[in-house]
């Protein structure tokens, strides 16, 4: 089989890729632009692609084309009706980051709530061997315990958000995007009362119609001061400029590792906020621990050879 990668570099240099070639002959690319794909792609039967799109008209223009297979979860990236029309499978990897996502969720939180930047500073720039005292605590930062977290999705990633904020003692609230998981084992509340009450809000769903611009300026004012807002979802779920503008107005605190636009842009309004310690931005790589690449690479693995056992 001539098998094509179109975004190795995605998936790191560190892990093995050498048992694809047990399939047949794999060509590897770094990157592809939108104007590569359609060539790289035209004699392949296999394509694996993280984010590089598949258009109805390159897969119409690739005879050769027997499986798409997605180094993700998220399939936006491929016209699955088109694929679906052209009797072309396409197969995506679950499951294989929630703890990724989870631990750095959790190390976002804890970074922020603890005031570690400010902290981290007061170190290196000699400010603590100056003031002559054994310890520091000019910026006050409290105990998770008396917290209560707020849950934008409680889907797989999101209950095991939960699960571990229980165990140190913090109450959980979530709120259902779609309004059809309301049975849990939590407390379910409109938006703006998670927004109005809850100390520390991650954002775990999907980005889609319903959550496209869901916190905005006409909601990010109910935010308690003093509270920290995470995004693990997508981004665009959050309005950077809004966001921006609030930050800038009050005590508060957000953690992103999604953006609407990636990589940031250079004039994204959350670079030039007054006070970089209330704002975390890390490059999309909650999903991305060594052990999880490795399961996402073993899910692609699977997936070709469960087709070809079906064909």
């Amino acid at each position: 089989m001539n098998i094509v990668l179109l975004d190795q570099k995605t998936l790191g240099d560190d892990i093995d890729l050498s048992a694809l070639s047990n399939f047949g002959e794999v060509t590897s690319f770094p990157t592809t632009s939108k104007d590569e794909t359609l060539e790289r792609i035209q004699d392949a039967q296999v394509i694996i692609t993280n984010k590089v799109v598949i258009t109805k008209e390159m897969m119409e223009q690739s005879a050769n084309l027997k499986l798409i297979c997605i180094a993700a979860t998220g399939m936006n990236n491929v016209d699955l009706e088109a694929a679906k029309a052209l009797n072309i499978p396409v197969k995506n990897v679950t499951g294989y980051s929630t703890p990724s996502v989870v631990q750095h969720t959790f190390s976002m939180m804890f970074y922020l709530l603890e005031k570690l930047e400010y902290y981290n500073r007061q170190v290196k720039s000699k400010a603590w061997s100056e003031s002559g005292l054994f310890t520091d605590v000019s910026q006050p930062f409290s105990e998770l315990s008396t917290k209560t977290w707020g849950i934008i999705g409680l889907g797989t990633i999101g209950k095991e958000v939960a699960k571990m904020a229980e165990n140190f003692g913090v109450k959980v609230h979530y709120h259902s995007t779609s309004g059809k998981n309301l049975i849990n084992d939590y407390h379910h509340c409109e938006l703006d009362d998670l927004l109005a009450t809850c100390d520390i809000i991650s954002i775990h769903c999907p980005l889609n119609e319903q959550t496209n611009n869901l916190l905005n300026a006409s909601n990010l004012a109910y935010l308690k001061d003093n509270s920290i807002l995470l995004n693990l979802g997508r981004g665009g779920i959050i309005n950077e400029d809004d966001l921006a503008a609030e930050l800038n107005k009050r005590p508060l605190y957000a953690g992103l590792d999604v953006l609407t636009k990636e990589p940031i842009e250079e004039n994204n309004p959350l670079l030039a906020i007054d006070n970089l310690d209330h704002l975390l931005i890390t490059p999309h790589l909650a999903w991305a621990s060594l052990e999880a690449r490795q399961r996402l690479l073993e899910g692609i693995i699977q997936n070709i050879e469960s087709y070809l056992e079906d064909n």
